[in-house]
């Protein structure tokens, strides 16, 4: 695993650092260098060099001194003049640079700055680094916009500019990266909202030759989950398994107008791995999953008049559920009377429960002011995991502000911290999915658009439940397998969008494509181990 830090934590780490000897001059320097090699890589002959008035901006002169040495023409675009850069650490290297073999260019019109990029065959990104937040000011609103226009190759140094480093948002405009060198760990914003789609190739340099000793000294915001990580989920069945000790999951789910959620949910888990699946689900519906499923046998609990479960389901539900090693409720289920005292008769049980979809929103319906300001509710021994997406943890917080990553993490620890069960998980589904439990934040493999479609959730609940079942006997971090079941997922996405195309990808067509997403995940393990593997959100090392 690999930490992700937010821009406090990259401060500490900077100020840790400097206390060991390093000062933030020399990583001014080892960062300038950094960002020359990744510029050099792509073999240019001209290089434009766009450098703000922070220390940022000293990393791109620092850069440009270095690429001009090794016979590369190189042009540095500047606000002021390089004696006038306000920072101190900016100021000396950009007075050191501008005497060397670069061309300075101070102030350009639009005209101007379009025509110098056009003459560059690489753009180094050195405008605004990871304090920048709010809207652009002139005259950086004006360079970003005409860099984009002109869709040059460009090189970011820490983050795009433009970009919030934190929460990934771009409020006004941001420029475009092909490639972000990111300095000493990658920060959150790259991974949030906007951040993947205007980063590019992610690459971080470490820079510090004793970054493993300190870099546990700070908070992390989050780490990368590489698939070598998960590898204790990806074992071969003991030669003597059978279908109960491979474990058994009871899937409470469906009505009558959704029975569809109960039956890929359901085989999900059983393709998962699970040995023994069964659903409980109202009894209008339940001979149709029967016939869905002919694999797997199917409880049909009382009913409301709408076909939802009734009042009297929540004792039959519990009482069923003490026989199975895993719960997974709500795919499917409606927010009915019925089904709130499902969800609540559920969290009494010391089973692992796994609350998806419509069992969130009966959570959701039961507290006020948000469920982390009445933790009792599903404060609970037996491990719990939650799989909201934003929308759905928003109505657990009882706020509308979950937008993105950044957000999401928030809202979901407010959650964890509340319980302080160290067996809370909470999977924040979005375009980066978070693992978010009591002392760590996971980001596995994110998953291609393709995964974007109505269900698709269902069968990720399953994978869930069915991975947890397969583990109940072993699994000690559940965050960990939280983290395998999201990587499963987002590999059947990309084996699906390989087959069909991305528009096509429906999520049935998920469930079957599970065994070869279980292949694919093994095999990028014995990439990682060979050195060669890389973690779907792309963060390489330098």
């Amino acid at each position: 695993m690999r930490p992700i830090l937010s821009c406090e934590e990259v401060r500490n780490l900077e100020d840790i650092i400097e206390k060991e000897g390093t000062s933030k001059a020399e990583l001014m320097e080892l960062a300038g260098e950094f960002a020359a090699a990744q510029v050099e890589r792509l073999s240019p002959k001209t290089v434009l060099v766009l450098a703000g008035f922070g220390n940022n901006g000293g990393d791109g002169w620092v850069a440009a001194d270095i690429l001009s040495q090794k016979g590369i023409k190189v042009t540095v675009v500047s606000p002021v003049e390089p004696d006038e850069v306000p920072s101190t650490l900016a100021r000396h290297v950009a007075r050191r640079t501008a005497g060397r073999d670069v061309t300075v260019f101070v102030g350009p019109s639009r005209d101007e700055l379009s025509a110098l990029i056009a003459k560059a065959d690489v753009v180094l990104d050195a405008i605004l680094g990871t304090g920048f937040s709010g809207n652009l000011r002139p005259p950086f609103n004006i360079w970003i916009d005409a860099l984009n226009d002109a869709a040059a190759t460009v090189v970011a140094v820490d983050v795009p500019s433009g970009l919030n480093a934190q929460t990934g948002e771009v409020s006004d405009v941001a420029v475009r990266a092909d490639v972000t060198a990111t300095m000493l760990a990658p920060k959150l914003g790259l991974f949030s909202a906007d951040g993947p789609e205007y980063a590019g190739e992610l690459i971080c340099g470490e820079l510090y030759d004793k970054l493993d000793e300190v870099i546990n000294d700070v908070e992390h915001a989050a780490e990368t989950v590489e698939a070598s990580d998960l590898i204790d989920f990806m074992g071969p069945l003991p030669s003597g398994a059978n279908k109960y000790s491979r474990g058994s999951v009871l899937v409470v789910a469906g009505s009558a107008t959704y029975p569809g959620a109960a039956i890929m949910a359901a085989k999900a888990a059983a393709r998962a791995g699970a040995g023994y699946v069964a659903v409980a689900a109202p009894e209008p519906c339940a001979n149709l999953i029967r016939l869905a499923l002919p694999s797997v046998p199917v409880f049909g609990m009382p009913a409301d008049s709408r076909g939802a479960f009734g009042a009297a389901a929540p004792m039959q539900v519990a009482e069923l559920a003490e026989r199975y090693d895993c719960v997974l409720c709500g795919p499917g289920m409606t927010t009915a009377a019925g089904c709130m005292g499902v969800v609540t008769s559920l969290l009494a049980l010391d089973k692992p429960l796994v609350l998806d979809a419509d069992a969130l929103n009966c959570l959701a319906s039961v507290a006020i002011d948000g469920i982390d300001s009445t933790p009792e509710l599903y404060r609970r021994e037996a491990p719990l995991i939650l799989t909201p997406h934003y929308g759905e943890l928003a109505r657990l917080v009882d706020e509308s502000g979950v937008a993105d990553l950044a957000h999401a993490i928030d809202a979901a620890q407010r959650i964890v911290w509340a319980a302080g069960s160290d067996n809370l998980v909470i999977i924040a589904k979005g375009p980066t999915t978070a693992v978010v439990g009591v002392e760590k934040v996971l980001l596995p493999l994110s998953g291609p658009a393709s995964l974007a479609t109505a269900g698709s959730g269902d069968v990720l609940a399953g994978i869930i439940a069915g991975s947890a079942a397969l583990n109940h006997d072993t699994v000690d971090a559940w965050e960990l397998l939280c983290a395998y079941a999201v990587a499963l997922h987002s590999y059947t996405g990309f084996a699906a969008a390989e087959r069909w195309g991305e528009k096509s990808v429906i999520a049935t067509d998920l469930i079957d494509l599970i065994g070869d997403a279980m292949r694919l995940m093994t095999d990028e393990v014995l990439g990682d181990l060979d050195g060669e593997g890389a973690q779907g959100a792309a963060v390489k090392e330098a």
